[in-house]
């Protein structure tokens, strides 16, 4: 069982109740706050591995508090909300969410989540790629630094696992099952609409122009394909 350490933030009593419950029962360690400022003053001092946080609180909401933590951490951050809209969701992860879960959500889904997100890829797997370089997009996967054109871009730990794979797989048509299983995890495999919003994320940070991608493409009816473009 893990012992992780969870930081619960939701201004629900009921919800963090369930939640202290069911994640304390599957070994994990949990902390929780009702809002935002004390999300943050629990973040400092608890040092948590990982932060599900709801959307929408009085106060300081999730996506404020989101972006502070992501300030100086990147710890796995996934968002709870009811708004099950993909502008919602692009909004969580611009915000620097990991993940999202829209409520009402079965405990097992939950779950599934914080597996997939405490899970780490190494920065250079054997037989990994290293490094990508293009004339407008340059990947170092052993120090995690992306740059498109001539600026630094910061991708959230799940999105940088996401591009590695791609990357991995170049001129490759990757079908979509195959994806979310190698970067989520053997619980993933049927969430093709759930694949296409981090698709659609990571193309917003890396394409020159995300609404004609050169580098992410789409393989219709199997799944996604990385062109290496003018690479070097």
């Amino acid at each position: 069982m893990s012992t992780a350490k969870i930081l619960v933030v939701d201004d629900e009593p009921q919800i963090r109740r369930l939640l202290r419950t069911t994640l304390t029962g599957s070994g994990y360690q949990i902390a929780d706050a009702r809002s935002g400022e004390e999300a943050l003053e629990k973040f400092r001092d608890y040092m948590p591995d990982l932060v599900i946080m709801d959307l929408n609180m009085p106060g300081m909401g999730g996506l404020d508090a989101c972006r502070e933590i992501r300030i100086g951490s990147d710890v796995p951050i996934i968002i709870l909300t009811v708004r099950n809209a993909e502008s919602a969701k692009v909004e969580a992860l611009d915000a620097g969410a990991d993940d999202y879960v829209c409520k009402p959500f079965g405990m097992q889904e939950l779950l599934a989540r914080i597996r997939a997100a405490l899970r780490r890829a190494p920065t250079s797997p054997e037989g990994g790629p290293h490094a990508f370089a293009s004339a407008d997009l340059e990947i170092d996967f052993e120090t995690r630094k992306v740059r498109v054109g001539s600026h630094n871009v910061r991708l959230t730990p799940k999105e940088f696992q996401l591009l590695r794979y791609l990357v991995s797989q170049e001129g490759k048509p990757v079908p979509h099952r195959q994806i979310l299983q190698a970067v989520w995890g053997p619980d993933y495999g049927d969430e093709s609409d759930y694949l296409r919003v981090f698709i659609n994320h990571l193309r917003k940070k890396i394409e020159p122009n995300p609404a004609k991608p050169k580098y992410i493409l789409t393989e219709p009816w199997v799944g996604y394909r990385f062109a290496a473009g003018d690479s070097e």
